[in-house]
């Protein structure tokens, strides 16, 4: 029934989308003040672009605080989309240059590594 409603097929490769997902996880967690000012800008950005849409300045003082709450959770799911991005093309570096077989494996052990990473950084920060 599915196909009859959409015209064309496409291919999801299970494999690259786990890699991807993998790399991506692994870059988030080795790169967490790069996610941090990524989301800052998206929510400035938002804030921004909202504000251009009230005429009325009372409007907009009155449903201040939702909307920012509402923007902050925007560009926290937003601030993703740059590591999804940058993820798949390492997974297909890997996939590349290793072969299909290593982009699962190569991206898990980065993710592991990275997570180690992340831990010893916060419990640095944590000791001071």
């Amino acid at each position: 029934m599915l196909t009859e409603i959409i015209l064309f097929r496409f291919h999801l490769d299970a494999t690259a989308i786990a890699g991807a997902s993998l790399w991506s996880l692994a870059l988030y967690l080795s790169l967490p003040s790069v996610g941090d000012w990524l989301m800052q800008q998206l929510q400035r950005w938002f804030n921004f672009a909202e504000r251009s849409l009230y005429t009325s300045e009372v409007e907009f003082e009155r449903t201040r605080p939702s909307r920012e709450a509402q923007n902050a959770f925007y560009a926290s799911i937003f601030s993703i989309v740059p590591f999804l991005v940058v993820g798949g093309l390492c997974n297909y570096v890997i996939e590349l240059s290793l072969g299909r077989s290593w982009g699962i494996s190569v991206g898990l052990l980065a993710c592991m590594s990275c997570g180690v990473y992340e831990l010893g950084r916060r419990d640095g920060h944590s000791g001071k």
